[in-house]
């Protein structure tokens, strides 16, 4: 194991003043060029419009220029061109395998920290990244938060300027006994073939804890000095809805920021896509919300040699049916990142479905689709078209639920008294929990008629005798902010486009995006505006979709995960540069 990242030279001697004026200088020079660059971009340039299959203003897909941090400085190019060697790669191999050779897995009975012996294999975990990056360890600021949130500070030489903070979280799913054995190599093993380094937590999301980790090292070990102060925090427990890790984590950087006091966040998400002939990369800019609501039926016992007409299982199979054949709207709100992503599609995309853009041209030409709320909805034309796509598209446009937990009955012979059941939702931008809350209820009204059942919804009673009762779990989020996609000024988003045009080609296409899942962001809301959950590591040789995560053989390239060191080291250092507005 290394003791310290072999870049080829420490810093120079300059002074850090002088380097510091140098950088400002050149910071301030090249983002008037990128200002303008924009500026030029949004009124009018030909040479980007002369492609767009319909120019409404409000419909553009603006790109970005590629965009370099400005530096003289030689050790920081050395540091560049060294992440691009074998040695290198084959020194992060041996980093982020044995990342995941530590089974850190979360539990969804896990006890409270410091009961539970299971949140113990953190303490190893630990113990492994001070090992591995000891300048790290010695030259920032770490705090542990609930025993086992990681929170490191590298300062910054700017007082003003905001934090930029880098989240990941260390703990993996589990693997269930039953699984081991259709694995091609071992689940924490970290076994690398050559391609890809195989096991639990490889590509969710201990490749980006480690990325960030070695982003950093390798900045402190060329003489960096940032002006922006960086932050890691690294939660525990993601994988169970985070209270612990990144819910006790985020209240401590809002006490000591304050609301809106960050610049900018970066946690896992989606990464890259094929589509249309196209590559994009889609920084999630928002998340779904997210209920489930429990559904206890309670009806009279008694032997099942004398039974009722129909019983607890029997009634609530049929409410059951009845969600299920009743779905949720299909629509996209105004604000809804996969209209901006047809909307790159259309400009940008060779094989954009024509019916889709003449859709989306109406669309962006007319105002029916703001149907005021006292009206029935007319159906979304857009939204019911891009759903031909498949679930996975149809889900970021349409509210979910999944009957995912039911129980009922305890003996052959005795008639069920109780019966309860959990429906998942994750819930679509422009729905509310109080719009699930109230769909459910208007479907379990007939039915607690047809049956003389009271109904209990949402109300102050969980559950009664004779009784059809519906309430929600405390883990209710709503839809989370929409994080600003300005790129006609120097935005965080545009940061982050230009930085993965830099990484990736101007071929890439940068676009709004989300996932139907959630993130420990969900408690980070108050603390920024500019939210990214986003998976910056990109191998057009073999990345599709997400690596196997939550399921066997798990896996990652290792260009993948040498793409998102690049993506770091250029974003930390454009973020520093950057005059946000």
């Amino acid at each position: 194991m290394e003791k310290s990242l072999p870049t080829t030279e420490r810093a120079t001697t300059k002074s850090a003043d002088s380097k510091t004026i140098i950088r400002s200088t050149i910071s301030k020079l090249v983002l008037l060029v990128f200002t303008l660059y924009l500026l030029v971009q949004s009124i009018g340039d030909p040479r980007h419009h002369h492609s767009r299959k319909h120019d409404n203003a409000k419909s553009s897909c603006l790109q970005p220029p590629p965009l370099f941090p400005p530096t003289t400085d030689e050790s920081l190019h050395r540091l560049w061109e060294y992440i691009g060697t074998e040695s290198f790669k084959s020194a992060s191999i041996i980093r982020h395998s044995g990342a995941v050779k530590i089974d850190t897995s979360s539990f969804d009975d896990m006890g409270p920290v410091g009961e539970d012996e299971r949140w113990d294999t953190r303490f190893a975990f630990h113990d492994y990244l001070a090992a591995t990056f000891p300048r790290i360890h010695q030259d920032l600021k770490l705090e542990k938060v609930n025993t086992f949130g990681l929170l490191y500070t590298w300062q910054g030489s700017d007082d003003s300027l905001k934090p930029l903070v880098l989240m990941s979280h260390q703990d993996v799913v589990p693997v269930p006994a039953s699984t081991v054995d259709a694995w091609t190599h071992p689940p924490f093993s970290g076994h690398y073939d050559g391609t890809f380094i195989w096991g639990r937590g490889s590509s969710d999301c201990k490749n980006q804890l480690i990325a960030g980790m070695e982003t950093i090292e390798l900045l402190l070990d060329a003489g960096y000095k940032p002006q922006r102060t960086i932050i890691l925090s690294f939660g525990f427990d993601e994988e169970i809805s985070g209270r612990e890790g990144a819910g006790t984590l985020a209240p401590f950087l809002i006490e000591r920021y304050g609301e809106n006091g960050v610049a900018a966040i970066v946690d896992e998400g989606a990464g890259f896509s094929k589509q249309w002939g196209q590559v994009f990369a889609l920084p999630g800019v928002a998340e779904k919300g997210y209920t489930d609501v429990f559904i206890t039926v309670r009806t009279p016992g008694g032997h099942s040699s004398i039974p009722t007409d129909h019983t607890s299982i029997g009634i609530l199979s049929e409410l059951l049916s009845k969600i299920e054949s009743v779905q949720y709207r299909t629509y996209l709100a105004d604000e809804s990142p996969m209209l901006g992503l047809m909307q790159c599609g259309a400009d940008h995309a060779p094989n954009f479905p024509s019916k889709l853009s003449k859709l989306l041209s109406k669309r962006s030409n007319s105002n029916t689709h703001r149907t005021p709320r006292t009206c029935k909805p007319k159906p979304d034309a857009l939204a019911l078209e891009a759903a031909k796509m498949g679930p996975p598209v149809k889900y970021l446009m349409q509210t979910s639920q999944a009957i995912d937990v039911i129980s009922g009955g305890v003996k052959v012979n005795a008639l069920p008294e109780r019966t309860t059941v959990t429906v998942n939702h994750r819930i679509n931008i422009g729905d509310t929990p109080e719009t699930v809350w109230k769909h459910l209820s208007a479907l379990a009204k007939p039915i607690a008629e047809k049956y003389n059942l009271t109904l209990h919804a949402f109300d102050d009673v969980k559950e009664a005798p004779l009784s059809i009762s519906l309430f929600a779990s405390p883990n209710t989020l709503e839809v989370a902010p929409v994080t600003p996609t300005d790129v006609d000024t120097v935005s965080p988003y545009a940061v982050l486009a230009g930085t993965t045009r830099a990484v990736y080609g101007e071929d890439v296409v940068v676009s709004p995006g989300m996932m139907t899942g959630n993130t420990d962001t969900r408690y980070y809301w108050p603390i920024t505006k500019h939210i990214f959950r986003f998976g910056p590591g990109y191998d057009p040789e073999t990345d599709s979709g997400l690596g196997n995560i939550h399921t066997v053989d798990e896996k990652i390239s290792v260009a993948n995960h040498v793409g998102m060191v690049k993506w770091f080291v250029l974003f930390v250092q454009n973020m520093d540069g950057a005059v946000l507005e």
